[in-house]
C-alpha cells in the first residue's frame, strides 16, 4: 500500500535539520523495497518502476503550476499528485473542518476556555443566582433579571440579597437592587379582580379600587409633586367630610413639623438637593379587599415605590429611596354612612422610608449618598426595606432611626 503525504503542518513535528521525504523519493524507495527480497541488498529499480516514478514526477509538477494561483496566509508546499478518487485523510480532514488537534500542551485558546471555566465554576459557588442571571432570559425567564409576576399576596420572605451586588449608576439605577425585576411606575398599580362585599355590589368596589390607584399615583409618582409641589389631585380624592383629617393633612404641608410630616402620606423631594435619575420607578405591591368589623368592605394597599436619585448639582452618584406605604381605605355605601360620592374615605395609612435623615421634619424626603451615609451612619436596628413579608407595622420604631440593609 503506498504511503500517504504528510497532513498539512506536519512539518513543525519533524527533528530539526530533517525534511520529509518527497512524493519521488518515497516511491522509489517503495518499488525497491518492493522488487528486494527479505533480508538481500537493495537493487537499481525496474525500467517499468523508473517509468512509473518519471510519470509521477511529471504530474507533481503540473499540479504544483495549477496552485499557484491559490491565496494562503502562509507558504505550503505544493500538494502531490493523488490519482482520482484516493483520498488522504489528514487533508480532507482538514479541508471538511475535522482537523484532528495534535497531543502535548494545550494551546493559548485551550488554555483560556480552560481558564475561563475555571473561573465561572468558583463565580456560581460563590453566586449561582448571578451566574444564571446571565443566561440568556435569565435562564429561561426566570432567572434573577427576569421580571417577576404580579404580587398577588403578602410573600412569605425577603428578596435574597446578592453576594456581590452591583452598584447603581446613572445608565443602571436600579443595579443590584431586587428592583430591577419590579414593573415600572402606574402599570405596576393592578385593580384586582372585583366581587360584591358587605353588601356593595362589585361596580363600586372596582370604582373605589381605581380611585385609589389615582390617589397612590398622584401622590408618589407625579412628577410636579415628587419635586415638592402640592398633590392637589391626590388632596381633591379625600372626602371632605373626613373633617379635621383633611385641615391635618394639610396644615402638614403648609408648616411640616415632627408630628405633622408630610411624608408619611407623600413622596416629596427638595428639587434644590436631588433629582431623579431617569424616569423610571419602580413600584410592587397589592391592593386586597376585605370586611371589617362593621361588614364595611375595607381596601388595603401595601406598595413599596423605589426612588433612584442623583444630586440636584450634577454628579455620577445614584443614591435609592425606598418608600413603602399603606393605605387602609373604607367603601362606605348607601344612606347607612355619610360620605360623598366619588371620593375616598381613608381610615388610615402608615409608612416607612428607607433612605432619609432621621433629624429633619422640613416636609421632604432627604436621601443620603454614600459619603454622607459615612459621616453619620445609622445606629438603630437593621431593617431590610424590600422584605414585604413582614406588615409595616412591626417596623414603627419608637424614637430610633432604623438601619436599612440595603438600598
Amino acid at each position: 500500500m503506498p504511503a500517504q503525504p504528510p497532513a498539512p503542518e506536519s512539518e513543525a513535528n519533524e527533528p530539526e535539520g530533517r525534511r520529509p521525504d518527497t512524493a519521488d523519493e518515497a516511491w522509489e524507495r517503495f518499488v525497491a523495497e518492493c522488487e528486494s527480497p527479505a533480508g538481500s541488498a537493495p537493487r537499481e529499480p525496474s525500467a517499468r518502476a523508473r517509468m512509473v516514478t518519471e510519470r509521477l514526477r511529471r504530474a507533481d509538477g503540473e499540479a504544483a503550476r495549477r496552485q499557484r494561483t491559490r491565496r494562503w496566509g502562509r507558504k505550503r508546499q505544493p500538494e502531490p499528485w493523488q490519482p482520482e478518487g484516493w483520498r488522504t485523510g489528514p487533508a480532507w480532514q482538514e479541508m471538511e473542518g475535522g482537523r484532528r488537534a495534535r497531543g502535548g500542551r494545550p494551546g493559548r485558546a485551550g488554555m483560556a476556555l480552560g481558564a475561563g471555566v475555571t473561573a465561572l465554576a468558583l463565580l456560581y459557588a460563590l453566586d449561582p443566582a448571578l451566574v444564571r442571571s446571565w443566561l440568556p432570559g435569565g435562564a429561561g425567564g426566570t432567572g434573577p433579571d427576569a421580571p417577576l409576576p404580579a404580587e398577588t399576596a403578602a410573600p412569605t420572605t425577603g428578596p435574597e440579597e446578592e453576594f456581590l451586588p452591583d452598584h447603581p449608576t446613572v445608565e443602571r439605577p436600579f443595579a443590584g437592587s431586587p428592583a430591577k425585576r419590579w414593573a415600572r411606575g402606574a402599570d405596576a398599580i393592578e385593580v384586582p379582580e372585583t366581587t360584591a362585599v358587605g353588601g356593595v355590589p362589585a361596580a363600586e368596589i372596582r370604582a373605589a379600587l381605581e380611585r385609589t390607584k389615582r390617589f397612590l399615583v398622584a401622590s408618589n409618582l407625579d412628577r410636579d409633586v415628587l419635586y415638592g409641589a402640592e398633590p392637589a389631585e391626590a388632596l381633591a380624592l379625600l372626602d371632605p367630610l373626613m373633617g379635621k383629617s383633611v385641615d391635618r393633612i394639610r396644615k402638614s404641608l403648609d408648616k411640616p413639623t415632627e408630628k405633622d410630616d408630610p411624608t408619611w402620606l407623600f413622596t416629596r423631594f427638595d428639587r434644590d438637593e436631588v433629582r431623579l435619575a431617569g424616569e423610571t420607578v419602580k413600584v410592587r405591591g397589592r391592593m386586597e379587599v376585605t370586611e371589617n368589623d362593621q361588614g364595611v368592605p375595607r381596601i388595603r394597599a401595601d406598595y413599596t415605590f423605589v426612588y433612584p436619585l442623583v444630586r440636584a448639582a450634577g454628579g455620577e452618584d445614584v443614591a435609592r429611596a425606598v418608600v413603602r406605604r399603606v393605605l387602609d381605605v373604607d367603601v362606605l355605601h348607601g344612606p347607612r354612612w355619610k360620605h360623598t360620592e366619588g371620593t375616598l374615605w381613608m381610615y388610615g395609612h402608615n409608612a416607612d422610608i428607607a433612605n432619609d435623615t432621621c433629624d429633619e421634619h422640613d416636609g421632604f424626603i432627604h436621601p443620603q449618598f454614600v459619603a454622607d451615609r459615612h459621616a453619620g451612619p445609622a445606629t438603630g436596628p437593621e431593617r431590610d426595606p424590600y422584605d414585604r413579608s413582614r406588615p409595616v407595622e412591626e417596623w414603627t420604631g419608637k424614637g430610633e432611626c432604623l438601619t436599612a440593609s440595603r438600598t
